[in-house]
């Protein structure tokens, strides 16, 4: 059992920098890749970025690649998504969720968090 808190969301210019923060409970959380999704206002729950379960792979999807950076600190329990250049269409819930596969489908994870709101102004 996993449980995961996202922290760090918040309003911010377009153009700015946020990092997200994702706290996991349970002993078996580096046994797990950890993925970020996010969801807007009528739309379907999108797949951001997701990193192995040491570490040392990580991939983004097209429309955050070269402004997202997912990293984890697996002494610490801790999952982060770093935003940079920031721009409106970014607004979104951000959730961070744990799955045993590797790949960008919401349904095959397991645990998620409750999310926090980003919002960027124009």
């Amino acid at each position: 059992q996993v449980q995961l808190l996202e922290s760090g969301g918040g309003l911010v210019q377009t153009g700015g920098s946020l990092r997200l923060s994702c706290a996991a409970s349970g002993r078996t959380f580096s046994n797990y890749n950890m993925g970020w999704f996010r969801q807007a206002p009528g739309n379907e729950r999108e797949f951001v970025a997701l990193i192995s379960w040491s570490g040392d792979n990580a991939y983004q999807s097209d429309s955050v690649k070269g402004r997202f950076t997912i990293s984890r600190d697996n002494a610490k329990n801790m999952v982060y998504l770093l935003m940079n250049s920031l721009k409106p269409e970014d607004t979104a819930v951000y959730y961070c969720a744990a799955t045993r596969s590797w790949n960008s489908r919401a349904d095959t994870y397991d645990y998620w968090g409750q999310g926090t709101q980003v919002t960027v102004s124009s």
